[in-house]
C-alpha cells in the first residue's frame, strides 16, 4: 500500500470534463503501483478513512495519474475542492463481472448483444455499473430495458445518456 497526501482539485477549463473533481497520483507512486505502464488501471485503498475498490485511474499527459471523485466519493470523504486528503492505494487486480440480469436480457436481443460485445471492456462496464447503482429493483429494471434498447440501436453509453436526457432517439 502506497500512502501520500494530495489536494482535491477541480477542472475549470471548458470542455467535457469541466467541473470534475479529482486528485492527482504522482508519477513516482503510479510507477510503484504499476511499473512502466501508461494506460488506465484499477486501484483500491482509502481516501482518508473512506474505502475504495475497483476504481480506475487515468494517465495524465505530464506523467502521473488522476482519479475522478464523483459525488459519492466526495460525500464519503466529507471534503471539497482545495482540501487535503490522505490517500492509500494499491493496484486492484479484481476482475469486474458484468451484471448477470443485464447479460440475461442481452442474450434475448442478438443485435444488442452483438453491439455490446464490440464495445471496449471499459465501455461495457459503464453500462453494467450504471445498472448496478440502481437503488430499487424497479429502477434497475428500467435501466436494463433502456440499455438493451439503446444497444439494439447501436448507441454507446454516452449517446444513450444524452438521448435519455434529451428524450430523443
Amino acid at each position: 500500500m502506497y500512502v501520500f497526501e494530495t489536494t482535491i482539485k477541480q477542472i475549470t477549463k471548458a470542455g467535457d470534463k469541466k467541473g470534475w473533481t479529482y486528485i492527482e497520483i504522482p508519477e513516482d507512486i503510479s510507477q510503484k503501483l504499476y511499473p512502466k505502464f501508461r494506460q488506465s488501471f484499477q486501484i483500491k485503498g482509502k481516501l482518508d478513512s473512506f474505502s475504495i475498490k475497483m476504481k480506475t485511474i487515468f494517465p495524465m499527459s505530464g506523467g502521473g495519474y488522476f482519479m475522478s471523485l464523483n459525488a459519492a466519493f466526495r460525500k464519503g470523504i466529507g471534503k471539497k475542492t482545495g482540501a487535503t486528503i490522505k490517500v492509500q492505494l494499491e493496484r486492484d487486480k479484481t476482475i469486474y463481472k458484468i451484471d448477470a440480469d443485464f447479460i440475461a436480457c442481452l442474450s434475448d436481443e442478438p443485435d444488442a448483444k452483438s453491439f455490446f460485445e464490440r464495445l471496449s471492456k471499459s465501455h461495457q462496464n459503464y453500462f453494467s455499473k450504471w445498472i448496478e447503482t440502481a437503488k430499487t429493483t424497479s429502477t434497475k429494471t428500467k435501466r436494463i430495458v433502456l440499455a438493451v434498447n439503446s444497444l439494439s440501436k447501436k448507441m454507446n453509453f454516452p449517446k444513450m445518456l444524452r438521448s435519455r436526457n434529451n428524450n430523443i432517439d
